[in-house]
Order: C-alpha cells, then structure tokens, then sequence
C-alpha cells in the first residue's frame, strides 16, 4: 500500500505537504553556466507529484527553478492532474518599495512559473533597518486581494520581526527557516510567536546539505566540498562545535535508526517534523540526480519514542548552539552561507537615511530619516561632530508618518532599535558604539517587554540606560527611545 505525504492545513484555501520538494539545489547545477536539461529537470519534478510530494518551494534567485516548477505545473494539469502547491519567494534589495515595484516582483515570478496565481509568495529582507519592508509587506497584501498571491510567507525573518509583521496587521502564513538537530534555533521565541499567531514553519536544512546521513557516518572531515549546499553546512557544523561532536550525533542517530529500520536522514527529518510548530520540512533534491521520495516515505511510519527523544537530546546537548536567531547568518557574523562571508554585500547595500552635511557649523554631519517633522520642527534624526552621535527621540514611526505596531510597545521598540540602529550605521558608526539609551513609556505595564527588546540589541554591549514612564507621549505612541554613541 502507497503511502501519501500528509498535508498540514494552513488556511481554508492552503494546504501543504508535511514534505516539501526544494528547488534551490537547481542554482548549484547550472552554477559556471553547466549545461541543464530542463526538459528532463521538469518530468522528474513531475514523477515527484505523482509520488505525492506535490508542494515545490524555490525562489527568484534559484536559478531556472521557477520555470521549470511552471513546466511541471503545465505537464499535470494536462494530463488532468491536481496542480501542484507552489511556494516561491521574491528577494529584492533594500530600496523603495512603492506598488509598482512588488507589483513587477511578483509579476515576474508569474511569467516565469506560467500561472496566474502564486499559492504562498514569501518575502525575504536584508536588513530590518530598511524600513522599506513594512511597504512591500502592505502592498503584497493588495496584491492577495486582487487575486495574484494566494498567501505572503516570510522567509529567514527572526522572532521578533515575525511577531512585528503580526501585530502591524499582515497576515502572514508561513516563515521558513533553518531548522535542524544541528540548529535549532527554530524550537525557541520563533515557535511560541509562531504558534501564538497560527503561522506555520517551514524548516529547511533539516538534513544539513546531506550531512545528516548514513553516507557520513565515521567519515572523515571532508576537505574539498564541490557543492553549495554542503559548502553552507559543513559551516553550521563546524559553528557547533567541530567534525568530532557531529560525528557523534550521528552515531545515536544511527542507533535510532537502525532501532526502528529507518535511514539516519528519517530519524534527522522526523525530529523536526514532530515539533508543534512545524508545518512541513523542506527536503531539497537535485533533480535528475537523485531521487530521495522512497526513503521520505519511511520517514512517515517512524514515530520517535521517549527514549529516542532523550538520547538526541542528550547528544545535541553537546553541540554549541548556533549563535542569533533565526536567519541571522544571511545579516551578521557569523555568516554561516554557501557562499560565505557576506559583509562586501551588506557594506555594499546603500545607507538606510539620507546624510547631508550641517549648515550652522562645520564639522557636523546630519542623518536624516525623511519624516516631515524634521524639517517642520527643525531637527535631525541623528547628528555626528567628530566621534560623538547623538539619536533624537526616535518612535515607531514609519516613512509615511504612520504609526507601526499601533497598540503594541513591544513591536514598536524593535521598530525604533532597528531606525535608532539606522541612523547610526548610516554616519559610520555600529551599534556597539552606543553609550547610552533612554526609554520613555507611555505605559508602566510595557516596562518589562520594551526592557527585554533592548537587551536582544544590546545585551552584549551594555549600554547605560534610563528607563522612564512618562505618561502620554505625543501621537498613538507607547515607546520613544533616544540614544548616544562615540565611535572608538
């Protein structure tokens, strides 16, 4: 009897399959300009349908993946077939982001794909302190109204800008992450904002590039690594403690699953599928390479008993964790990417606020951020003499002049850490040359959640800090925030 990959139900109009097809390996297999048989690349997706495994996701930048997602797409509704899930995703760098910019975005990817809606469009961003992504958010959800986009995702969003999006009012569906026994920094704040708010999980690089297998079991540390994928991986497992501490996950793995006569990659995707939030895992293939559908089917009939559960947990337990949350190997160091490093491509992105030089005195130089009350009340949003910065009181307010998160202090003092953080870096200076903070609260209530915001940004740099409830601030507001800085 054919097993069929069970769906997790998401909305009344979404369901995905708990196994997810990945397309990004396809970027891999044409890298240098290989020669790739779309052809085929498209029939082999579309044994994959037939088997069951009928929710692709890919992405803008995977290469020909979208196109040859849309030719399987044609191959099965011509054959009379049920179309299959599509997730995609559109990452576009940090910049204005009116509607006619989401909206050639997502009409690009429906060109690509052949169809006329998009089943769960996920957004990926930058740098949070590009404010811009509020806008993109806001119109991809005009675009879901008038039909082009079935659901938003979000894609490597962290905790706190998952639950951010939330409380401004987006409706989002899913937000894919790595999750793995090697990194699970999925299992933490993401999961509670997740189940908080009804959004599903998406893990990726749940068998860490292949890693996570019998193939590699008391394999020596590979020194030459020709693909992509693994090129990303061995560094999460060297970021967790090195070659000899992996090895030895994979030997209780390997127990395990020889305990229950499944493959050490069952026992690795089982894990994450069985935690709560999790909506699917994202299996990733090369196709017309390999073909894993009849070893994920034997992933379904595992179940994990308590014992299993405490032997991995005993042997994660010995891996360091992977540093930050959630997607912060494509912001910050560690980068932990195939392609590595990539702090030329953030230096490179351009400066989140406008500078300009100071016309009462020289030697000052201004950042500012665009809002009208500058110029009508007659001040910058930063300023930088010498060393020295200086923050204005900064509130969650947004390049139009609206309110972010209205209602919510929690959301509106990530917002105002990510501007105040903004405003810094675009005089030349980093958030760790912060000196001093001050927090002023319309609410007493709101003390503790706003306090543990500002100690995710500066736990590590301790700045000094004055917190004060000072009643009705100006506006719908129940944060302000002002900060001071000297660069070494």
């Amino acid at each position: 009897m054919t097993i069929e990959p069970p769906k997790t139900r998401l909305a009344a109009d979404l369901s995905v399959r708990k196994i997810v097809t990945g397309l990004w390996q396809m970027a891999d297999q044409e890298r240098d300009g290989k020669t790739y048989d779309l052809d085929t690349a498209a029939q082999e997706l579309v044994r994959y349908a037939r088997a069951g495994f009928d929710t692709f996701d890919m992405a803008d930048h995977y290469g020909s993946a979208e196109i040859v997602a849309g030719m399987a797409v044609k191959a099965l509704t011509d054959a009379g077939l049920p179309p299959p899930v599509i997730l995609t995703k559109w990452c576009p760098e940090p910049g204005q982001m009116d509607m006619a910019t989401v909206r050639r975005g997502i009409e690009t990817a429906l060109e690509r794909l052949k169809v006329a809606r998009i089943d769960v469009m996920q957004f990926h961003w930058w740098q949070y302190q590009s404010p811009q992504y509020i806008d993109a958010l806001t119109h991809l959800m005009t675009l879901r109204q008038e039909g082009l986009i079935g659901h938003i995702g979000l894609t490597n969003f962290d905790a706190q800008h998952l639950r951010l999006v939330l409380k401004h009012g987006i409706e989002i569906a899913t937000n894919q992450v790595c999750f793995s026994l090697l990194d699970r920094r999925a299992a933490g704040a993401m999961s509670e904002v997740a189940r908080d708010h009804g959004v599903g999980i998406l893990g990726f690089g749940t068998l860490c590039g292949g890693f996570l297998s019998d193939r590699w079991v008391g394999q020596p540390e590979p020194v030459d690594i020709p693909d992509w994928s693994r090129m990303k991986y061995k560094r999460f497992i060297d970021a967790a403690g090195g070659w000899d501490r992996f090895q030895s996950l994979l030997l209780v793995l390997r127990g395990i699953a020889q305990k229950h006569d499944v493959s050490v990659s069952n026992v690795a995707s089982r894990w994450v599928l069985d935690h709560p939030a999790t909506a699917g895992v994202i299996v990733g293939t090369r196709l017309g390479e390999n073909n894993h559908s009849a070893d994920n089917l034997r992933m379904l009939k595992l179940s994990l008993d308590a014992e299993d559960h405490a032997a991995i947990t005993a042997a994660t337990d010995r891996l360091a964790p992977i540093p930050g949350d959630c997607g912060d190997e494509y912001r910050k160091p560690p980068f932990l990417t195939a392609s590595g490093d990539l702090s030329h491509h953030m230096d490179a992105l351009p400066a989140v606020m406008q500078v300009v030089p100071g016309a009462a005195r020289v030697g000052r130089t201004l950042a500012q951020s665009g809002s009208i009350w500058e110029e009508k009340a007659g001040f910058s949003r930063a300023i930088r003499k010498g060393a020295r910065i200086l923050v204005s009181g900064t509130t969650a307010t947004d390049p139009a002049g609206a309110p972010v998160c209205a209602g919510d202090a929690e959301g509106q003092a990530v917002y105002i850490l990510d501007k105040i953080t903004g405003a810094i870096t675009s005089l030349g200076g980093q958030i760790e040359d912060v000196l001093r903070t001050r927090i002023y609260l319309a609410r007493e209530e709101d003390w503790e959640a706003v306090s543990r915001v500002h100690a995710r940004y500066f736990g590590a740099v301790r700045p000094a800090n004055t917190l004060i409830v000072a009643g009705g601030l100006i506006g719908d507001y129940l944060v302000e925030i002002e900060a001071e800085a000297e660069l070494d």
